[in-house]
């Protein structure tokens, strides 16, 4: 089978790395690719991934801006996949990747775990042969959106849980890192997304608060080359930027504690066992809300500055549930 993967984000490296080993192992035609935005290009590249840059870059936060670059980069994956003969076609919320393969008459399965993407999700799951998603999220809300069964299938748990399952993390990213004080990874925000277009001061506050704290060593992860040189500016002695792309699994499952005002590496924290802090302003989707009823995702109010229980458990599942979920819309057709 010839299966073609787009990943147009940082978090889908992860998401699909073990996927796509599962594909080649299984003797399949993997044909990947990329949109360039955030560390995509750069974490692909760490981890082995061949793949093809087509269409423009991320078209930015504004509706417009997103509208061109779908404009500009569905007729960019048209032509690349024309004459490839794919069987098969995944995506993680590449609205691009199932359009331009519902055009071509190619069946297509996309993942996601949020609901609120509303713009996105209208086009992308309405065009998708199977959509993928965890049952935490109820039915009704995804159903406004194209996504019933038998075309929706749902899973367990969180996907972080199936991707990292096996994952080891590797102690050599906390070379240069004093052991004695609390290490904290950050993430910025979403600055790009349009369901989190406005300001967020409560993340501000926080990187004041483990900047100026001579106790803590904070990691903290841009989206962007502009978010960096922002932090950098701040001038607060705790706050630690990487030039590039990190592995930045094996630095939350090894932190203290992980604060995001995205959703993915908080997610990742808590699949991997690592005490988890949200600062994000915008529409709390299923996912989270469960995470924060069993207690493994915090609101930043209740940030605690301190060293981790090393006891803390991992939930590991099995990746080739997944690949099984998304692989199964080759037969829907």
């Amino acid at each position: 089978m010839r299966v073609w993967v787009d990943i147009t984000n940082s978090p889908h490296v992860l998401f699909f790395q073990p996927l796509i080993r599962m594909l080649q192992a299984d003797g399949h035609d993997v044909s990947i690719t990329a949109r360039e935005y955030a560390q995509t290009l750069e974490l692909l590249e760490l981890h082995g991934l061949a793949h093809q840059v087509v269409g423009p870059r991320h078209g930015g936060a504004g509706v417009l801006g997103k509208a061109r670059a779908l404009v500009g980069r569905l007729p960019a994956l048209r032509r690349f996949a024309k004459t490839r003969s794919f069987d098969l076609a995944l995506a993680h919320g590449s609205h691009e990747l199932t359009l331009a393969a519902r055009s071509l008459g190619i069946p297509s399965a996309t993942a996601h775990d949020y609901e609120y993407a509303t713009l996105q999700h209208q086009l992308g799951l309405r065009a998708a042969t199977r959509v993928v998603f965890p049952d935490a999220i109820p039915a009704e809300r995804l159903a406004r959106l194209g996504a019933k069964p038998p075309k929706l299938l749902r899973y367990a748990g969180i996907e972080e849980e199936y991707y990292l399952a096996d994952f080891e993390p590797d102690p050599a990213v906390l070379d240069g890192i004093d052991p004695a004080k609390v290490l904290a990874v950050v993430r910025t925000p979403p600055d790009v997304s349009l369901y989190h277009r406005h300001g967020n001061p409560l993340f501000t506050g926080v990187l004041e608060r483990l900047g100026r704290d001579g106790s803590v060593h904070a990691v903290v992860l841009p989206r962007t080359a502009e978010q960096r040189e922002v932090i950098r500016g701040f001038g607060l002695r705790s706050l630690h930027v990487p030039d590039g792309a990190v592995d930045a699994p094996s630095l939350v499952a090894l932190a203290d504690l992980t604060v995001s005002a995205g959703g993915t590496m908080n997610r990742e924290a808590a699949a991997l066992g690592t005490p988890a802090y949200t600062t994000f302003t915008g529409r709390v989707g299923a996912v989270d809300e469960q995470l924060m009823e069993q207690g493994r995702l915090r609101p930043v109010a209740e940030l605690a500055v301190r060293k981790r229980d090393p006891g803390a458990e991992r939930i590991r599942r099995d990746p080739r549930q997944l690949l099984d979920l998304l692989v199964g819309a080759g037969s829907d057709v």
